[in-house]
């Protein structure tokens, strides 16, 4: 299974519920970047992860979104087995990806391939909303406005391909401090109103598919990200980032949700790809060129 990384092209907070969650609205566009998964259903009972590639904060254990994932799906569905996972990670933990959620989700979808028929759609759809809010889109994902806490997702047909360069200072930001963060941070919203999130879909049509034809004005409107203010005080490198990947040559730069990672989008695949070498990024950065996909 291939459990691709995700952006959010823009990402609005419209509002936090009385248990605590916020809700949101977004832009989900899924990454040629993906973790590989191997899974398989065994007479052993009990999750079995194995891990290669993965940095020394991503859990081996029943932590790891995967392996909850394996266990929520097998009692869910009553299976007296086990699981084995094969994880090898490409995509950098904590880093606003979604890595942890989209290895959750293609577990889900490995075991119900596997079984078939046990869980109705909208079960599976409950076992990922309970893992996290990114998960319920990964299990399907392809270009889609994602509202609420994650379970309203409205598919995109026809959004053209992004060229990005992904760029993350190495810092992992956890999801939970940025949004108390922001809580905590006056002003932090962004002015675009509820909707703006699907503009982008409208205007890239008029210029028929060309972001290069997009005023430059319009494309920053897209990519506001109201958690970028907590991410940035937590993790002050964002804005040196930010304005580094504006001298390369971004058409936009946009945060990806709760951080560190920017993206800068550009013309094409070439082109950030020779903004990368330029501007010469290296460790403790970690630096991409991706594009997005239309499915998985």
């Amino acid at each position: 299974m291939l459990a691709p990384a995700k952006i959010n092209l823009g990402l609005r907070v419209t509002g936090v519920r009385e248990d605590g969650y916020h809700e949101l609205e977004s832009l989900f566009l899924p990454l040629d970047l993906a973790d590989e998964l191997e899974v398989e259903l065994r007479d052993q009972p009990g999750v079995a992860l194995e891990l290669e590639g993965a940095a020394p904060d991503v859990p081996g254990d029943a932590r790891n979104l995967a392996v909850r994932a394996a266990a929520a799906f097998l009692e869910a569905a009553g299976l007296q087995a086990g699981v084995r996972i094969r994880l090898h990670k490409q995509i950098p933990s904590g880093a606003g990806l979604g890595g942890g959620s989209s290895d959750a989700a293609a577990v889900l979808r490995a075991l119900e391939g596997l079984r078939p028929g046990r869980l109705a759609p909208e079960r599976l759809a409950e076992l990922a909303l309970g893992l996290g809010a990114d998960v319920p889109w990964f299990l399907d994902p392809r270009p889609a406005a994602v509202s609420g806490i994650g379970e309203r997702i409205e598919p995109v047909m026809g959004f053209p391909g992004l060229a990005l360069l992904l760029l993350n200072p190495g810092i992992p930001v956890s999801t939970a401090e940025v949004y108390r963060a922001r809580d905590a941070l006056a002003g932090a919203l962004t002015a675009s109103p509820p909707g703006s999130t699907m503009r982008p879909l409208a205007v890239l049509r008029e210029a028929g598919g060309r972001i290069d034809r997009v005023d430059a004005a319009e494309l920053g409107a897209w990519v506001a990200n109201d958690l970028e203010a907590a991410a940035t005080r937590l993790c002050p490198p964002i804005a040196r980032l930010r304005a580094r990947l504006r001298d390369a040559g971004a058409l936009a730069v946009g945060l990806s949700g709760s951080g560190p990672t920017l993206y800068g989008i550009f013309p094409d695949r070439t082109a950030a790809g020779r903004a990368e070498t330029e501007a010469g990024f290296r460790e403790p950065l970690w630096s991409r060129v991706a594009e997005t996909l239309s499915s998985l």
